[in-house]
């Protein structure tokens, strides 16, 4: 008992992501768009609604996503990225400007259902060092003032999504919650705002991510259906991670007179690569049960009616950032391409549909060429690392889906990643005549070498980006690929 007691507490350290609800009605999702080929928003609608989301949760005003929304029935959470959080909270005018474009001009022209605005996303995360703590607060009363301006004050409601790490438990139970210490009178001005205002608490759950961080986590404690030990708390019995870390927020909000806030749970998952704990089995036990509960309704131990719950996600991304680590371009429960990853029911036995009418580039692919020499390693080093930087090779950490491929499958895994990235460009196949185009699939089970969506005639596809991440990703890849190589001596 006292090992999940301290185990909860570190849960929450280290967790760095309506009057009381009314019963849900259809699902929720979040779609995000960090994509170097993504999928056309109408496309993406209609998987949406071919499986029965109703609700949608948009982490930027995004005009292909806000337009193929209009009229879709489906109710949209539009976010405003924290880099924006200075210029809104600097003057209301700049935040009229913003609700007049990216919300009343959605409604009024295109249908779009907008519900809600979620100023920031997670912005005061113990990484982020106090840098959007001043901004925050100023930019949720600008925008609310611009809703009610703009005639939307009752239509449109105002969030913060926040990550569980704004509160904690000194006893390691939920009874024992309340709001980080710098931050709780902060958190009392935003939540009495937010409820004078007819807003709510949006809060992400990840218990992935206290396997990822903290190995001495138990396991099946992270999960719905489970053989861990329960978390005890007086009379009531904790048997998973997810309602323990809700009740956690229940109870701080109690402690500060808040006990019948709204909460909405802004994003929970689980990826299925770039991890090991990150896979297919895992990803499809623990979502398939958060579904089940959604699905009958159920809450938590101290809030049994039940919150809206944005699963996180509907689709990979292959542009976010890899600095929390590989596995953040992996949670999405369709693959890139709206593909099934693994089978889910969705309801009365209803399967998830794999989106349709989507458009490839040619049936191609970039690999290393058997004729290529490893007698330059730096060459080949280079080249790995280069592709890498510029494309995604997330699958092939330690534990993932392309993990055991031996080192001139990873170089070519390296190699058909920017090949597709760049749209299948020949000048993309080269690298120092180390590669060559082939018309036979490459893939080794699990691995799957992709074939990039057919953007050309969409928007331009966004440049790669070149983060630190990136770049410590592309070289070490390179350093396991030549070290294979030169150890297994492939000429």
């Amino acid at each position: 008992m006292g090992q999940i007691r301290l185990v909860w507490f570190l849960f929450l350290c280290l967790l760095g992501h309506e009057g009381l609800a009314k019963g849900v009605l259809g699902l929720a999702c979040n779609w995000g768009l960090q994509s170097t080929h993504p999928l056309p928003p109408n496309i993406v609608v209609r998987l949406l609604k071919d499986n029965g989301f109703n609700k949608v949760k948009l982490f930027e005003a995004d005009t292909g996503a806000l337009k193929a929304l209009g009229r879709s029935g489906i109710q949209v959470m539009v976010g405003i990225p924290n880099d924006m959080l200075a210029s809104l909270a600097s003057a209301v005018g700049n935040a009229e400007a913003w609700v007049k474009q990216n919300v009343s001009y959605y409604i009024s022209t295109h249908g779009t259902d907008i519900r809600s605005v979620a100023i920031g996303n997670e912005p005061f995360l113990h990484s982020y060092k106090d840098m959007f703590v001043r901004t925050t607060l100023p930019a949720l009363e600008n925008i609310q003032a611009a809703l009610i301006k703009a005639g939307l004050g009752k239509q449109v409601k105002v969030t913060i999504p926040l990550n569980a790490d704004v509160y904690q438990t000194d006893s390691g139970l939920p009874s024992g919650g309340n709001f980080r210490p710098e931050l709780l009178d902060l958190m009392t001005k935003i939540i009495k705002f937010l409820q004078e205002n007819g807003g709510f608490i949006t809060i992400n759950i990840y218990p992935f991510l206290s396997l990822q961080a903290d190995p001495s986590f138990p396991k099946e404690y992270a999960f719905f259906n489970n053989t861990a030990s329960p978390l005890v708390d007086g009379s009531i019995v904790y048997t998973n991670v997810y309602d323990a870390n809700f009740d956690t927020l229940i109870s701080a909000l109690e402690k500060n007179g808040f006990g019948r806030m709204p909460i909405v749970v802004g994003e929970v998952g689980w990826p299925t690569d770039g991890d090991p704990n990150g896979n297919i089995d895992n990803a499809k036990r623990f979502n398939q049960a958060l579904i089940s509960r959604i699905i009958q309704g159920q809450g938590s131990p101290k809030r049994r009616t039940p919150p809206d719950v944005y699963i996180f996600s509907l689709l990979d991304e292959d542009h976010k950032s890899t600095l929390p680590g590989n596995f953040e371009r992996h949670w999405g429960i369709f693959k890139y391409d709206g593909s099934v990853k693994y089978p889910l029911d969705m309801g009365n036995g209803r399967a998830l549909v794999p989106a349709k009418g989507v458009k490839y580039l040619a049936k191609q692919w970039c690999v290393m060429s058997p004729s290529a020499s490893s007698s330059d390693p730096n060459t080949l080093a280079q080249s790995i690392t280069y592709a890498c930087e510029n494309a995604d090779c997330t699958s092939l950490g330690y534990g993932s889906s392309c993990g055991n491929l031996d080192a001139q499958s990873n170089a070519s895994y390296a190699f058909n990643s920017y090949f597709q990235t760049m749209n299948q460009s020949k000048e993309a196949c080269s690298f120092n005549n180390l590669a060559t185009i082939t018309n036979v699939d490459p893939s080794k089970p699990p691995c799957r070498f992709e074939i990039m969506i057919d953007t050309r005639k969409q928007k331009a596809a966004r440049t790669p980006f070149k983060s630190s991440a990136s770049k410590m990703e592309g070289i070490f890849a390179a350093l396991v690929v030549v070290l294979g190589l030169v150890i297994c001596g492939v000429h």
